[in-house]
């Protein structure tokens, strides 16, 4: 009779508990939601705690340690939020420091997010970078650069032809810099071909290469093409670049 009786008090006692919302029954609701708002991935050791947090300042934390743009699906199982939860908040913090005018923006680049300095202040931070150093890409490396990034995927022969001079030196110079990465081999000739990386978007503030500019503007006019004589100007297509006409990009 005695054993029924504690059964019976260890069942009201839980009941109380469920109904109240508290104790280990309102903990396992709690985890489950969450398990919900990240797709049900298993949580790791302490994110009951990162659950919890303000999503804002988590966010913010967060982005100052990246060394790519993060996407709101990572961010989103890191803090144990809904993507569109984190999405929301990333577009708001965006608005936040642009309507405040801070020295930095939050950006949506190359599908994730960084932060970066807002390019009213480019030349303080340029001075504080440089401080007396060269640290750009030479003119030529940025033809090249210009050619992968219109062209690709594009071997070394074809911009060595449409830039008339041989860029082998170059295309090692952007392989090392991570700008541009091998894309398979041509199926005729068996050349490398090469193509612009994740990085090259990231460092241009693009979030695709639907996003270059456009190459009108800087084309030759048609009289400066016709003056040229055959023999003075390099083979290229209608379409190309070349290295007298393009030194602006």
């Amino acid at each position: 009779m005695s054993e029924t009786y504690e059964v019976n008090e260890t069942y009201e006692v839980q009941a109380a508990e469920a109904d109240s919302g508290a104790g280990p029954v309102r903990r396992a609701a709690g985890d489950e939601e969450r398990a919900e708002g990240t797709g049900g991935a298993e949580a790791p050791a302490g994110a009951s705690a990162v659950a919890e947090l303000e999503l804002k300042p988590a966010l913010e934390a967060v982005l100052m340690v990246v060394d790519e743009p993060a996407t709101p699906e990572h961010l989103a199982r890191v803090l144990e939020r809904r993507p569109r939860e984190v999405s929301d908040a990333l577009r708001e913090l965006a608005d936040d420091y642009t309507r405040e005018g801070r020295g930095f923006e939050l950006r949506l680049v190359a599908g994730g997010w960084r932060y970066y300095t807002r390019g009213t202040y480019a030349d303080a931070v340029e001075r504080f970078v440089l401080d007396g150093q060269q640290a750009r890409l030479t003119q030529a490396a940025l033809e090249t650069l210009a050619v992968v990034a219109y062209r690709q995927p594009v071997s070394r022969s074809r911009v060595s032809a449409v830039r008339g001079v041989n860029c082998d030196g170059v295309m090692r110079t952007l392989l090392q810099r991570g700008l541009v990465e091998e894309a398979g081999a041509e199926p005729d000739t068996g050349a490398i071909l090469y193509r612009t990386t994740h990085y090259f978007l990231e460092r241009m503030g693009l979030r695709g290469l639907d996003e270059l500019p456009e190459l009108a503007p800087f084309l030759p006019e048609a009289e400066a093409v016709e003056g040229e004589t055959q023999e003075s100007m390099p083979s290229f297509d209608v379409d190309d670049l070349s290295s007298d006409s393009q030194t602006e990009l």
